[in-house]
């Protein structure tokens, strides 16, 4: 199961029912994980990292040293796994993970389980669950086509492969890893072709999404733009109702 260990900004309910939810997806590297981190903290709203969940499962899996062709073992073990977020840090079952599920490693072996059904359903549904009572900015691949498609807001926040990959470069070595600009490039045009061909949650705008590009924008840009569209559309539905 997830969890975060701070208390949500709404007051709950018994209801179940979702609150106001923005989705923020888009290809590896276009920045969406930290703008939506940022535009949480500027709406107050909570934030989920949905790829650090499915990062820390595969990190759990290759400790446990389960095959990938095991497709039974990978099912029990995401269904066993306890995924935690204290502010920027990521738990899993307990243990700090948050710079192993960011090795190339992490990153080169995620599609072995995005791609299991089980897998993505139980993930999904946790989200859904996490994000029950809460005002939420949730990032992603799928969040606004698969598993919030009816989101009061949603983004599709991309670039160029060549800006996301130097912005890629650029993470690595900001805990101290150095990757080769070519390397990078190549092993996001892969990840992009695998992504968009995914059976589950490939990687598509929703069709009421709005699309960000944001090539030659730093991200204080990036991030005006994106709260502009989220007071925007939550204006529109707000004069709707009314």
């Amino acid at each position: 199961m997830i969890s975060k260990n701070a208390n949500s900004n709404n007051d709950e309910n018994s209801t179940g029912e979702f609150a106001l939810i923005v989705t923020i997806d888009g290809p590896a590297g276009a920045g969406k994980s930290s703008i939506a981190r940022q535009v949480a903290q500027s709406i107050g709203f909570d934030f989920l990292d949905t790829g650090a969940m499915y990062r820390a499962v595969t990190l759990g899996a290759i400790r446990e040293q389960i095959e990938w062709d095991d497709l039974a073992g990978l099912i029990a073990f995401t269904k066993k796994s306890r995924i935690n977020f204290d502010c920027d840090r990521v738990f899993l079952n307990d243990v700090d993970v948050t710079e192993e599920i960011r090795s190339p490693t992490v990153t080169s072996a995620i599609r072995y389980l995005a791609d299991v059904a089980e897998v993505r359903e139980e993930l999904s549904n946790q989200q859904r669950i996490f994000a029950e009572n809460r005002n939420l900015v949730t990032d992603g691949r799928d969040q606004g086509t698969e598993v919030f498609p009816n989101a009061t807001c949603k983004i599709f926040l991309t670039a160029s492969p060549d800006e996301r990959a130097r912005r890629r470069q650029a993470q690595l070595q900001r805990i101290g890893r150095f990757m080769p600009l070519d390397e990078i490039l190549a092993a996001q045009r892969k990840r992009d072709a695998e992504d968009k061909a995914r059976p589950m949650g490939a990687l598509r705008p929703a069709d009421d999404a709005i699309v960000v590009d944001s090539d030659g924008m730093t991200t204080d840009e990036v991030l005006r733009k994106v709260l502009q569209i989220i007071q925007q559309v939550m204006q529109s539905q707000s004069a709707a109702q009314q």
